[in-house]
């Protein structure tokens, strides 16, 4: 399934890892805690991504893409600290970081730009 968004599309990519990221470390390193929060906030990000490309107002979207970029920021704190205690190897965590790290830029770059167009918006209609 693809789409014409690429934010839309990366964030289902990245929740796919996560589901497999969380199986691995469930039955592979029987890491039960840290998984389970990487897990929710990875999958989060995408959820809250699509809530916001149906936003019922710009301001909307900018919220949903808010939440969005939160648990993107989880999601990349829960990589470090399941990298540094050794529960997931250098390789994964180079690739799933620089993946949720390319999705903040996205998602910082469309909220910016959402608001700069609101408040465009907001100064011509003074």
């Amino acid at each position: 399934m693809t789409s014409n968004n690429v934010l839309a599309d990366k964030t289902i990519a990245f929740s796919i890892r996560m589901v497999n990221c969380y199986q691995y470390l469930m039955e592979e390193k029987k890491e039960f805690i840290m998984s389970k929060q990487l897990f929710r906030s990875g999958t989060s990000v995408g959820a809250n991504v699509h809530e916001g490309i149906q936003a019922q107002s710009k301001s909307d979207f900018i919220s949903k893409l808010g939440i969005a970029l939160k648990e993107a920021s989880e999601s990349s704190y829960w990589l470090v600290v399941l990298f540094r205690s050794e529960k997931i190897d250098e390789k994964i965590y180079s690739s799933l970081k620089k993946d949720i790290d390319e999705i903040i830029r996205i998602l910082v770059s469309t909220i910016k730009t959402a608001k700069h167009n609101i408040n465009t918006k907001h100064e011509n209609e003074k």
